[in-house]
């Protein structure tokens, strides 16, 4: 497939996008019809609000995820604490311990990846290692009933006003993910990255820049499909 349209102003312009491309010229695969190797870029990730009205995104529990990241606890009683139930697709990831590895905030605080990242933005401005890991191939055997959909996000400090469209230095952040479904998926995944962009932006003192987004596999579930 070719000229696929990698450039948004924010993330409800690409979900609108993204969900018509797939009903009409995705492949059958699996129990999904699925898009490969998609890149795209939003250039404004703090307009995180998706206003589709068959979607019904609902921002107060993006905001709940977002916070049970922020609190490293993988158990989704802590999610549950936070938005007052825990939703079934979690319910159906926990392990016997009712921990989920796919709690991204968990895994970034492990071996205080996102610490490292800021100390190496703020010491090394031009570094390509600001980056974090979460999908490990090392750790399958731990992924029996959740694995983490994403492989990994990086940062890059960005002075040149010429790369930035700004006067003053941004962050951009690269996001790379194996699979990604659309539906609940990319919803709630771009707040809460978009949110973890903005974190890591302020610790440095820097404004937000643009949010790059890239899926080996972005797909909808069949029952998704024409809504």
């Amino acid at each position: 497939m070719t000229n696929i349209k990698n450039n948004f102003k924010n993330a409800d312009d690409a979900y609108d996008y993204f969900y018509s491309l797939i009903s009409t010229d995705g492949s059958y695969y699996g129990d999904t019809k699925a898009l490969f190797n998609v890149g795209f870029y939003i250039n404004d990730p703090l307009d995180m609000e998706i206003t589709n009205k068959s979607r019904a995104w609902n921002r107060e529990y993006a905001e709940a995820e977002w916070q049970w990241y922020l609190s490293g606890d993988p158990s989704i009683d802590k999610l549950g604490e936070i938005y007052g139930k825990v939703p079934l697709i979690w319910e159906n990831m926990a392990d016997s311990d009712r921990n989920c590895r796919s709690n991204y905030g968990w895994q970034w605080n492990r071996n205080y990846q996102i610490d490292k990242v800021v100390a190496k933005l703020s010491t090394h401005k031009d570094t390509r290692q600001a980056a974090i890991s979460i999908y490990d191939g090392k750790e399958i055997d731990t992924y029996a009933k959740d694995t983490p959909c994403t492989y990994g996000i990086q940062f890059t400090l960005l002075y040149d006003q010429k790369l930035t469209g700004r006067q003053n230095p941004a962050l951009n952040m690269t996001v790379l993910m194996r699979s990604n479904d659309l539906w609940y998926g990319f919803c709630n995944d771009q707040y809460c990255f978009a949110q973890l962009q903005k974190l890591v932006a302020k610790r440095l003192s820097v404004e937000v820049g643009t949010y790059y987004h890239f899926a080996t596999n972005l797909h909808l579930y069949n029952d998704k499909l024409n809504k």
